[in-house]
Formats: C-alpha cells, structure tokens, sequence
C-alpha cells in the first residue's frame, strides 16, 4: 500500500535560512505524525510545504493529492454568516453535497447552535473550531493540522482529538504541528531543532 503522504529528503529554505534539511518520513492511510520542536523551527512551514503552499527548496512530498489546511488563520469571510462562510469553502470542495456536509461539520465541532451567527462575531475558540469544521466538512483524506489546540479549552482539545481519531479510524490520516501535548497514538514523531535546546 502506497503512503499517503511522505516527505522525501525534502529542505526547506525561508528568508536565506534553512529551516530543515534532508527530511524524510511517510504515513500511511489511517496514520499520522506528530510534528514537534521550539518556536521558529518550521513546524509550519513544514505544514505548508505539505500543503503546497510552499515549494521545497530540495526534495519531495508525494501522496494523496486531495489534502484540507488548517493553518492559523480561519480564512472565513467575517462578513457572512457561519454556515455560509463554511459553505462557500464547501463548494470548492471535490466531495458531493456541501449543504449536507456543512451541517454534519458544524454539529461534529458543537457550532450547530450558531451557525447563523456572523463570523465576525465568533469568539476566538470558535473561530478554531469553524477552521477545524472546514476541515472535517472538505472530506479530504489528508488533513493538514497547524497548532490545531491554539485557542481551545480543554473539554475543545477532547473533541478535536476524537475528531482526529474518528478520521484515523476511517483510514483518514493527519500531519499535525504543535506545541501543545495531543493525543496522537502510534504517531510518527517529526522533531525539528536540536531538541537537546
């Protein structure tokens, strides 16, 4: 079986400065990694590069081509209501049925109750959690998580680790980037930095 997303030797080269060189790992379906190390390593450059939103300046990332983003910003017009926010996003989307998918991502994420509600006016945990159900609403095979526990409380982070592992389970497979302890069992472990730092 095929990886669904490896990286290949890849470096990564931002501002002149080699952020990392040479990285290789690989995940299968219904697996992920864990990407971990101190602030201004490239956990999220790493993230990007697997997005392809930024090009390796050496190597490769192969694998599933249909991959969902959440990076730090939500990306959700603030002028709109929720759901329509989510829904214009859901269009673009190569899965069926966006107006089915919208409501099921907003109930998996506990937003059904305001979904009407102008994005502009969601509080910040909220606005994580509207990313996150852009996220499970794309029904893309890869996610693509970016400090994914930024701005949530603890019953938010159970909730997005049941989400992570209901789409493990599905054969689903997630690269995440934190600084915040997630539960991610049989994860691979991507540790950039000199982690003796």
């Amino acid at each position: 079986m095929s990886d669904a997303l490896a990286f290949r030797d890849v470096t990564c080269v931002r501002g002149g400065r080699t952020l990392f060189e040479g990285l290789s790992f690989a995940i299968a379906g219904g697996g992920a990694a864990l990407v971990s190390g101190p602030n201004g390593v490239g956990k999220s450059s790493l993230i990007r590069v697997a997005a392809g939103l930024l090009r390796p300046a050496a190597g490769e990332v192969v694998g599933l081509p249909i991959r969902a983003l959440l990076a730090e910003a939500a990306a959700l017009d603030p002028g709109l209501r929720l759901f329509n926010a989510l829904g214009f996003w859901a269009t673009l989307d190569a899965e069926p049925d966006p107006r089915e998918r919208v409501p099921r991502a907003l109930d998996a994420v506990g937003l059904a109750h305001i979904a009407e509600v102008p994005v502009r006016l969601l509080s910040t945990g909220q606005r994580r959690r509207a990313a996150l159900a852009r996220v499970v609403a794309s029904g893309a095979p890869v996610w693509l998580l970016d400090e994914p526990a930024n701005g949530l409380d603890v019953a938010s982070v159970a909730m997005l680790e049941r989400l992570i592992a209901e789409h493990r389970a599905g054969g689903g497979t997630v690269l995440v980037a934190t600084h915040t302890p997630i539960a991610l069992p049989d994860a691979v472990e991507v540790i950039l930095g000199d982690p003796s730092c």
